[in-house]
C-alpha cells in the first residue's frame, strides 16, 4: 500500500509491476498521474495532447524513402531549456525502426528516478509499448498473428522502460516546438 504525494489517497501497485522494478516507490496514484485526461489511462496515453508542452523528452524518427536512409532524434527539455539531446542515422532502415531507436535514446537522456513524459509522434510506437508489448512478452515475444516486427528494438525499449517515465503520443508536424526540434535532429543525417 502506497500514499499518493499529491492527493494523499492510498493505492496499490500490482505485484508484477513491483517485481519488475525492485526498489521503486511510486509517488502518485494512477488517478493523479492521469488527472489531465478526461478518459482512462490507456486512452490518455494514446490520445495525444493539444497544448505545446515545455518539458519532457521529445522523440522522432524517419526514413526517406521508407525503407531507405533514415535518422532519429531525441531532446530532453525542462521548462523550455534543453537538458540533453541525441541523434543518429542508419544508411538503410525504416521509419518505425528510427522511432523505436529514438525512444531507446530517450531512456538514456533522463536520469534514473526522474519523472518525465516522453512524447512520440509515432502512435504505433506509443501503442506498442503502452498496450501490446506486455501481451507479446507473455506469449514469448510473439503476436497472435505471428512475429513482432522490429523485435530487437521493441524488446529493448519495453524491457528498459522505467516506471517514472510516461509515454504519450503528440501530433507530429502540428507546430509543437520540441517535437519539431526532434524532427530536425532526426533529419540532421541529410546535412
Amino acid at each position: 500500500m502506497f500514499i499518493c504525494q499529491r492527493c494523499g489517497s492510498s493505492f496499490e501497485v500490482p505485484r508484477r509491476v513491483l517485481d519488475r522494478y525492485p526498489g521503486w516507490t511510486p509517488k502518485l496514484c494512477l488517478d493523479c498521474r492521469n488527472a489531465d485526461a478526461d478518459s482512462g489511462p490507456s486512452e490518455q496515453r494514446n490520445r495525444g495532447i493539444d497544448e505545446d508542452p515545455s518539458s519532457g523528452v521529445f522523440t522522432d524518427g524517419s526514413a526517406s524513402p521508407n525503407p531507405g536512409p533514415g535518422g532519429w532524434g531525441a531532446v530532453y527539455v525542462v521548462d523550455d531549456e534543453i537538458v540533453a539531446e541525441a541523434h543518429g542515422h542508419d544508411p538503410h532502415t525504416t521509419n518505425n525502426r528510427m522511432e523505436f531507436t529514438a525512444l531507446l535514446a530517450a531512456l538514456d537522456l533522463v536520469p534514473e528516478g526522474t519523472e518525465a513524459v516522453v512524447h512520440s509522434d509515432s502512435n504505433l510506437a506509443v501503442r506498442t509499448i503502452n498496450e501490446w508489448a506486455s501481451g507479446w512478452e507473455k506469449r514469448g515475444w510473439r503476436r497472435k498473428t505471428g512475429e513482432v516486427e522490429n523485435l530487437d528494438l521493441v524488446r529493448a525499449v519495453y524491457e528498459n522502460w522505467r516506471p517514472e517515465l510516461r509515454l504519450t503520443w503528440i501530433k507530429g508536424h502540428a507546430g509543437h516546438r520540441w517535437n519539431e526540434y526532434a524532427d530536425e535532429l532526426a533529419n540532421r543525417w541529410r546535412d
